[in-house]
């Protein structure tokens, strides 16, 4: 009995609540061993080896003692580096501005597609992406390369002069952005198709009884709708744009004179080629805080229309 008088009850659970919470407890447990096997291997292929790259990346040339920031500081006073970083801003920024809005023109294109058709077109869209870069670029290689190009014989037979796609500078960073779209924007294509065919149809028939345009209904209901959809796809495009090898190294080697270098294969150069692999983790890791910035921000804007919206 209580000093005012009245009874404490005892505390009734269900007969199935502990058991319940057991069963729960016991399914987490489970699904943590489960993803063991996952998480090794990511901290095996992943985490060490950045860990890694890091301690690497503040010794001297012959990897005997320690000098901090020394490599960065010396890859920042070098010219050569400096355009590094231009070209890997300007190559990954347009080359994924271009793979998303193709990416959603071919979707948007598809998504009105009846889907026999649909099908056809969707697996002939895919083969760029199907294909390894490597493999492709070599074919690009062939089309721009000025002795046998298939392009320039084209442009000539509309009297239009030869363009030497990889002997100037900047004809050299377009032939490798395009390369890039071209085998790209599949990607962004179906990931788009995907979004577009979760919207729902309610929506669009709200929107045209209410009289919207076509470019309103993009505007108002698409875009919004695949909002998540369109960070998450350009934070992975350009997270792996920047990363890009494989094009550059095999259609300009980052030539001419080092002027379509990107991190990837500058890093390849600077650590592999002239065997400072020190300095060359140091410029591989230069643009890990770029990508660490704009990946928060992204995914902070994706967390926060979720909540928005539950």
């Amino acid at each position: 009995m209580a000093d005012g008088g009245a009874a404490t009850l005892p505390r009734i659970e269900a007969p199935g609540g502990a058991s319940l919470k057991r069963f729960a407890r016991r399914r987490s447990t489970i699904a943590f061993l489960m993803t063991l096997p996952l998480i090794a291997v990511i901290g095996g292929l992943v985490v060490w080896p950045a860990g890694y790259a890091i301690h690497l990346a503040t010794l001297n040339r012959r990897m005997t003692s320690f000098i901090g920031l020394g490599n960065f500081e010396i890859l920042l006073e070098s010219e050569t580096f400096r355009m590094v970083i231009f070209q890997s801003v300007f190559f990954a920024i347009t080359a994924v501005i271009l793979k998303a809005a193709i990416g959603f023109w071919l979707a948007h294109m598809l998504h009105h597609i009846p889907a026999n058709g649909q099908r056809k077109w969707r697996g002939m869209l895919l083969v760029p992406w199907v294909i390894p870069p490597a493999l492709s670029t070599l074919g690009w290689w062939w089309m721009f390369e000025p002795t046998y190009s298939s392009i320039n014989w084209i442009l000539n037979i509309f009297a239009i002069p030869s363009v030497p796609w990889l002997g100037e500078p900047w004809w050299a960073r377009i032939s490798v952005i395009i390369v890039n779209v071209w085998y790209g924007a599949p990607f962004f294509m179906i990931m788009y198709l995907a979004a577009l065919k979760s919207v729902p149809e309610q929506l669009y028939e709200a929107a045209a009884i209410d009289g919207a345009t076509s470019w309103q209904r993009l505007r108002y209901v698409t875009l919004p709708m695949m909002r998540n959809i369109i960070s998450i796809t350009v934070l992975f495009s350009l997270i792996v744009t920047f990363a890009n090898y494989d094009i550059v190294r095999v259609l300009t080697n980052g030539g001419p004179r080092d002027l379509t270098h990107v991190f990837a294969s500058y890093a390849f150069q600077v650590g592999i080629l002239a065997g400072n692999i020190p300095r060359g983790a140091a410029v591989s890791l230069f643009m890990f805080p770029i990508l660490a910035i704009i990946a928060f921000f992204v995914l902070r804007g994706v967390n926060r229309r979720n909540k928005e919206e539950a």
